[in-house]
């Protein structure tokens, strides 16, 4: 990965990931090797900090789980307060693979782009969700585009990079649960540009999806309602 001059951070958010964190950080430093490297301990009960520790990354941890809004703010504060120009969220589950990396951080600085959401969806064939999170995803997309007014594939992507105003804002505001799609209408609220860029994605390595397919419609709901209210109040 070639960036003269910016400093770039790894934000790896993990909950009961011990099947799979070793590999993923094993991953990004082969592929993204001049780039810091953080996971957020976000309370797990497994082996996970102990794996991420043994691998000589730098490991934040919560006293308890307290869910990825709060794991990604954690990596947020830590990249303002250390002077990081760019932050890429990469799960810890292996479904984003570390050589996408570079496509994410080259968009968002040759565009000058506050932020870059990888989407799977713009670069041909490949991963697909289910049946049940295709439908999230789709209704999801439609809706923040509409608020937007441009079109985006994948809003419930969590491979993003992030650039210094962006950092700067979703460290002191970030939305709770599943933050990925509202932290967007946010981030359009305050005048930050949002871009996707074609990534390749593939299905998690090991462990379990934190949402089940009876909670996706619950989901949607919570969801919608919360673009809603940030429609509606001051940022």
């Amino acid at each position: 990965m070639n960036t003269p001059g910016e400093k770039v951070l790894v934000i790896m958010p993990a909950y009961n990931e011990e099947a799979s964190i070793g590999a993923v950080i094993d991953d990004v430093r082969r592929n993204a090797p001049q780039a810091g490297i953080i996971v957020v301990n976000d309370g797990s009960i497994d082996e996970t900090e102990s794996i991420a520790s043994s691998k000589g990354v730098k490991v934040l941890t919560h006293p308890y789980n307290m869910g990825i809004g709060a794991a990604m703010q954690t990596g947020y504060i830590y990249a303002l307060l250390n002077g990081y120009d760019v932050a890429v969220q990469v799960d810890s589950d292996g479904q984003h693979p570390a050589d996408q990396i570079e496509i994410l951080v080259r968009t968002l600085l040759e565009n000058r782009a506050d932020i870059v959401i990888g989407s799977r969806f713009l670069g041909g064939p490949g991963y697909r969700p289910t049946f049940a999170r295709g439908i999230g995803i789709t209704i999801f997309s439609r809706v923040v585009s509409a608020v937007l007014r441009t079109r985006l594939t994948d809003t419930t992507s969590g491979f993003r990079a992030s650039g210094k105003r962006t950092i700067g804002f979703l460290s002191a505001t970030y939305p709770e649960d599943y933050p990925e799609v509202e932290s967007l209408v946010l981030l359009h609220k305050k005048g930050f540009s949002i871009m996707e860029a074609p990534v390749r994605m593939q299905r998690r390595s090991g462990g379990h999806s934190s949402i089940s397919t009876a909670d996706s419609v619950y989901y949607m709901i919570k969801v919608l309602l919360a673009i809603f209210v940030d429609l509606l109040k001051k940022v």
